[in-house]
């Protein structure tokens, strides 16, 4: 059922990534990428709370329009409040956290998607004795090189 979400919110992203992009513009078949080669430890990002483990999965497709990311934040970390000009998405696979959006705070587990807009002011944080495991993915505002 997770991965049956998950698939779900990737297949929406890669659609509007998709519409953005002419289909003259095909940069190759896929890049297949194994989490164990871009896989580092690194506080988390806006705010440095805590560490995290990070995996930047998309870092290593060339031509993207869209990043995804999994990142494990460990007991008492946080991606700090920052502002989104895009639409993101964090996913839970695993652990207890909150997300914030424009201050109002939702507790979320395992299977459970937040969808972030435009312009709003968002964060996470991990809760509860087990690391939150998320994936993040949001569209790029130009596609990289």
């Amino acid at each position: 059922m997770k991965r049956l979400a998950v698939c779900a919110v990737l297949a929406a992203l890669s659609a509007s990534a998709l519409a953005q992009t002419p289909a003259s513009k095909a940069v190759g078949p896929m890049v297949v990428v194994d989490e164990k080669t871009v896989v580092r430890d690194e506080p988390p990002p806006h705010g440095a709370i805590g560490m995290s483990t990070a995996y930047r999965i998309s870092d290593v497709a060339p031509k993207r329009s869209m990043e995804f990311r999994k990142r494990v934040l460990h007991a008492g970390a946080a991606i700090g409040l920052h502002p989104i000009d895009h639409d993101e998405v964090y996913y839970v696979l695993d652990g207890e956290g909150e997300v914030t959006s424009d201050g109002k705070s939702q507790r979320i587990g395992p299977g459970v998607a937040a969808y972030l807009y435009s312009g709003a002011v968002v964060g996470i944080k991990q809760l509860g004795p087990k690391p939150l495991t998320i994936i993040i993915s949001y569209p790029l505002a130009e596609r990289t090189k």
